[in-house]
């Protein structure tokens, strides 16, 4: 398989999975999966959530992909490299940016990434299943765009 078509297949299936997410958030995790993901909408002291199961599903379809895919000889190894590349900047920008599991990405100046927020914010704003908006990562609705170049970043100091 040539380069530019791993990389086409990956990027593609990258592209996808934005879909994906959205799709899945809405119409499965908020629908018939809501017991697993209404630990995701509820404050608890647990590191963990039973939200978490999405990740070891999304996580060993990849690594199917990966083991079965000689190697990169088959077009699926590229595909389970799009999903993993998707799910690594999930974990950053869902659990670590926004969410704050772990501390060590604070608050960010970039516009990007502070509407993507409170897009995500919103998302957050019912605690139940019904009522929600903003399913997606990382596409962002042009309101929150224009919210986020409005409103100025709070400086952080630096310690």
């Amino acid at each position: 398989m040539s380069i530019l078509a791993a990389i086409g297949i990956t990027l593609a299936t990258f592209g996808f999975m934005e879909f994906w997410a959205w799709f899945m958030h809405k119409f499965v995790q908020h629908g018939p999966l809501w017991f697993l993901h209404r630990s995701h909408h509820v404050r608890h002291p647990h590191p963990m959530e039973r939200n978490d199961l999405f990740f070891l599903i999304y996580g060993g379809l990849s690594a199917a992909l990966f083991i079965t895919g000689g190697n990169g000889g088959r077009w699926w190894f590229w595909a389970g490299l799009g999903i993993a590349v998707y799910g690594t900047v999930y974990f950053f920008v869902h659990d670590v940016l926004i969410h704050g599991r772990l501390r060590f990405w604070k608050k960010s100046q970039n516009t990007y990434l502070r509407a993507l927020n409170m897009a995500h914010k919103t998302h957050h704003k019912t605690g139940g299943r019904d009522g929600s908006a903003e399913f997606g990562l990382l596409w962002v609705s042009p309101k929150y765009w224009q919210l986020a170049r409005r409103k100025k970043a709070p400086k952080q100091e630096n310690a």
